[in-house]
């Protein structure tokens, strides 16, 4: 695999990116069950909240509705266009940087929560980038990871990259795994399951899904 056929197959996914449910929430109950999700993992109060692996936005844009002060970090040029151009009108100020979402260009910047979803599959060192992650987080801020182990990663790893399939966590990662991989660098960690949601995904699931929460000390 190489960084520029990396980039380059999700700019070529990013104009339809936005078809599946619990990508575009274009859908009024898909969108309010995210935002409700998201409100209980980000809090009320207005934060700076990082989204690595932002694609095209969607849940930056809930998180600048509720307030929040948002950047999103995405490798592929061509989702960072259309998570600028979908939180143009909001007026919040929000962010969106081209770079390595295991990486984020941000510099010395902390923030109280770092957000990442359905990410960690496509990473080659997927504990690093956690442990640079949990660097970005302020003292008694969280570490929000909403994972899997999902059948579609599985099939489009078949069209993905070449060299995919030597991805360590290649067709999602269970939360016990993803757990046992988080808890030593953080205070404590608590998985909220996902997969009993329907609406979150426009119809029911029958594969693992869910957030892990970790705060970090």
């Amino acid at each position: 695999m190489t960084i520029e056929n990396i980039t380059g197959y999700w700019n070529t996914v990013a104009p339809t990116f936005d078809d599946e449910p619990d990508h575009g929430l274009r859908d009024v109950r898909t969108r309010d069950a995210w935002a409700r999700r998201l409100a209980g993992w980000v809090g009320a109060e207005p934060a700076d909240v990082l989204d690595v692996g932002c694609g095209t936005g969607s849940l930056a844009l809930l998180a600048a509705e509720a307030g929040h002060r948002v950047t999103g970090v995405d490798l592929a040029p061509r989702m960072i266009e259309r998570a600028r151009t979908k939180l143009a009108h909001v007026g919040s100020g929000a962010r969106f940087l081209v770079g390595d979402a295991a990486a984020p260009p941000t510099g010395g910047e902390r923030f109280d929560v770092v957000l990442a979803r359905h990410l960690v599959w496509t990473l080659p060192d997927p504990p690093g980038a956690m442990r640079e992650w949990v660097g970005r987080v302020r003292s008694g801020g969280r570490l929000v990871l909403i994972e899997g182990r999902w059948r579609e990663s599985g099939q489009a790893g078949d069209a993905y990259v070449a060299g995919a399939e030597a991805l360590p966590w290649m067709g999602g990662v269970g939360a016990d795994d993803l757990a046992a991989a988080v808890r030593p660098l953080v205070a404590g960690v608590r998985i909220e399951p996902l997969n009993g949601d329907p609406e979150l995904w426009g119809g029911a699931v029958d594969d693992e899904r869910y957030a892990l929460i970790a705060e970090v000390g």
